[in-house]
């Protein structure tokens, strides 16, 4: 079923749909909480379960290099340093952050892509309530209870983070 739903959210009337959501996106708040993961294949690959203390949230994040702006008070043009700035951080790592800090008692499990229109890059965070009863006992997630997971998307470790930090390909350590 998933195979299926993956193969739908390529064809040309899945990416009009899209486009419009995006519109609507755009014009509404940053980081938004939804109902339901928008693209359920891999929400669930990524760890999701549609149970109590697992929330989905919509980030939205704007794309290219960090603007800065350009000093006027006494230095050299060449060390003025307002182009090629560029985080050491990837977009979808960016939007994790955003989310765990709207969200402070909220830990961050994973993140996925949703899209980019020109402008902006769109993610859905998975949150997991770590104080939920259905959290502590699911055998699955239980281990963001039982080991000090406090702010484990600052420290770089969900999957976007480890990628960042170079930790996913075996011999780049």
């Amino acid at each position: 079923m998933y195979k299926n739903l993956e193969k739908t959210w390529r064809t040309s009337e899945s990416r009009e749909l899209q486009r419009r959501r995006m519109r609507d996106w755009r014009r509404g708040l940053a980081i938004v909480r939804v109902e339901k993961p928008t693209r359920l294949d891999r929400a669930r690959a990524v760890g999701y379960k549609a149970k109590q203390g697992i929330i989905v949230v919509r980030v939205r994040v704007r794309k290219g290099g960090r603007r800065k702006v350009r000093p006027w008070h006494g230095r050299r043009p060449k060390r003025m340093g307002v182009r090629k700035l560029v985080p050491k951080k990837s977009i979808q790592f960016i939007a994790e952050e955003r989310a765990g800090r709207k969200y402070p008692n909220l830990e961050v499990l994973n993140s996925y892509p949703l899209g980019s229109d020109g402008v902006h890059e769109y993610f859905e965070v998975i949150m997991l309530d770590p104080s939920h009863p259905a959290i502590r006992s699911d055998p699955n997630l239980g281990w963001i209870v039982s080991r000090p997971q406090r702010g484990r998307v600052y420290r770089g470790l969900t999957r976007a983070g480890k990628k960042t930090r170079g930790m996913l390909h075996k011999g780049k350590r």
